[in-house]
């Protein structure tokens, strides 16, 4: 089904794949558009930004997913959220029009990766500002959920 010119949907779960690596673990299985491993978020939250995520994708054809994780086991966050983004091949194919929200709070670490295709609307230096400005103080603070909603918030923003 087409809406606005793109195609509307879910997201499709892909297979998990292995990659050969010192840090790194099999990708995990995509099933949805907030996968909340690190249970930072309640089912009524995570209920409620997989309903924003889903009409955005419908109002903007961009596909962005939100991914906790317990830890990152040693690898380095930008080396996951590639291989994650990659490997989940998020966003449209041949659009390369997605967005990965990664937040790791073992580590204290939270990453963006944009799909090329967005670069131009949300820059690596946007992403490092919602990082910093709409997330960081809020984690300090120990509002986990909080600071999830305004980076998605503040990605939503640049992208649309």
């Amino acid at each position: 089904m087409l809406l606005h010119g793109c195609p509307v949907g879910k997201v499709t779960p892909a297979p998990p794949v292995a990659y050969a690596g010192k840090h790194q673990a099999p990708l995990p299985q995509l099933t949805g558009r907030v996968m909340d491993n690190a249970h930072l978020l309640s089912p009524a939250q995570v209920a409620a930004l997989t309903r924003r995520l889903a009409q955005a994708e419908v109002r903007t054809c961009h596909q962005i997913v939100v991914l906790t994780v317990a830890s990152l086991a040693g690898e380095p966050i930008e080396h996951l959220g590639q291989r994650l983004g990659n490997g989940w091949e998020i966003g449209r194919r041949g659009y390369d029009d997605g967005v990965l929200l990664v937040v790791a709070p073992a580590e204290r670490q939270v990453r963006i990766e944009v799909g090329n295709g967005l670069r131009r609307a949300l820059t690596d230096a946007e992403a490092a500002r919602i990082i910093q400005k709409d997330m960081v103080p809020r984690f300090r603070k120990g509002a986990m959920a909080d600071a999830i909603d305004a980076g998605t918030t503040a990605i939503l923003r640049e992208i649309s």
